[in-house]
């Protein structure tokens, strides 16, 4: 019988998300790549147990998440039922919707018949009853974005979501859909948002917006898919994800500019005791307006690494501007 670690809350820290009651751990843990269909099931034990233990509890994950997609989900409610069921009211378990999952065309983009049916095929992969934060996973230019979030809105009323937000929004998409959720008084708790040293754009240009309105913000690919770590600084791994998986790190996506800019990081890095992949990680979680940092890990060293990271997160002006610098 699993039983957590006594005082994993000591040290943890949590950011409020936006102007609701809820808070979110500084890193949160994402559910994607490593805890597929074929991943090793003992070993996301280890990973799922290891970042409660210290204080990490939330866990993201999404309808499509796999491969196949629905496996990701699948496996996390099997440790959910295995170890941590006692301790649910201790959980942030967050999924989404809006890519594509099944065929025809009600299992994809941002309808109300898809998204609907998407949290209950998701609540029971999970065996859950609730989630507590259901996201739509990306805007959808056809469908209006009324019926959207009116079904959005639905799941809160029907108790099968505690929060909801928005992910992939960009400054436009977050605007329109403030607009209408002012007018049906649904509160959006977040956005989530690919934000990195190599990847800024969409957090920035709405930033201020999101502080403005109450919202919170969710960082994902922090270390731009491991591109800000040591992995590809020395070539490419035969095990690493540009050669096991390709879907998403390309090979040419590791350009002698990008590893002239590596290695500029890295020596900032060692200077502040950490290596690339904490200052990239800590640099995020440095920035104001970001709730939580929301790493992937294939190993329990990565989230020990991770947690690191957030205890040294404070950036001189000089390191600020070394740092820009370095990104040039």
């Amino acid at each position: 019988m699993y039983q957590p670690r006594e005082g994993r809350y000591q040290k943890a820290r949590y950011n409020r998300a936006g102007r609701s009651g809820l808070m979110l751990p500084q890193v949160s843990l994402g559910l994607w790549h490593n805890f597929a269909a074929r991943s090793d099931y003992d070993n996301c034990k280890k990973m799922l147990t290891y970042a409660f233990d210290h204080g990490i509890t939330h866990f993201d994950l999404a309808n499509n998440y796999g491969p196949p997609p629905g496996s990701a989900e699948t496996v996390f409610g099997k440790i959910l039922k295995d170890l941590l069921a006692p301790y649910r009211d201790e959980l942030i378990i967050s999924t989404k919707a809006g890519f594509d999952m099944w065929e025809g065309p009600y299992g994809d983009w941002g309808s109300k018949k898809y998204l609907v049916a998407s949290l209950d095929q998701s609540l029971a992969r999970m065996g859950l009853d609730y989630v507590d934060i259901f996201y739509h996973h990306r805007p959808d230019p056809e469908t209006p974005i009324e019926e959207t979030l009116d079904a959005l809105k639905l799941l809160m009323r029907q108790g099968k979501a505690l929060y909801v937000a928005i992910s992939n929004y960009r400054k436009a998409d977050t605007e329109k859909a403030l607009q209408y959720a002012r007018d049906i008084h649904l509160p959006i708790l977040c956005n989530q948002l690919e934000y990195s040293l190599l990847s800024r754009p969409d957090f920035e240009d709405q930033q201020q917006l999101l502080t403005r309105e109450g919202m919170g913000a969710v960082a994902y690919a922090p270390l731009a898919g491991g591109l800000l770590t040591d992995r590809y600084r020395n070539g490419i791994p035969q095990d690493s994800r540009i050669r096991t998986d390709g879907r998403f790190l390309k090979e040419a996506d590791v350009t002698e500019s990008l590893l002239k800019k590596l290695a500029k990081l890295d020596s900032i890095a060692r200077e502040r005791g950490q290596k690339l992949s904490q200052l990239s990680l800590a640099w995020v979680m440095a920035q104001a307006g970001i709730t939580t940092a929301l790493i992937g890990a294939s190993r329990v060293e990565q989230i020990e690494e991770a947690l690191e990271a957030a205890e040294n997160r404070r950036f001189s002006a000089e390191e600020l501007e070394r740092i820009e610098q370095a990104m040039r």
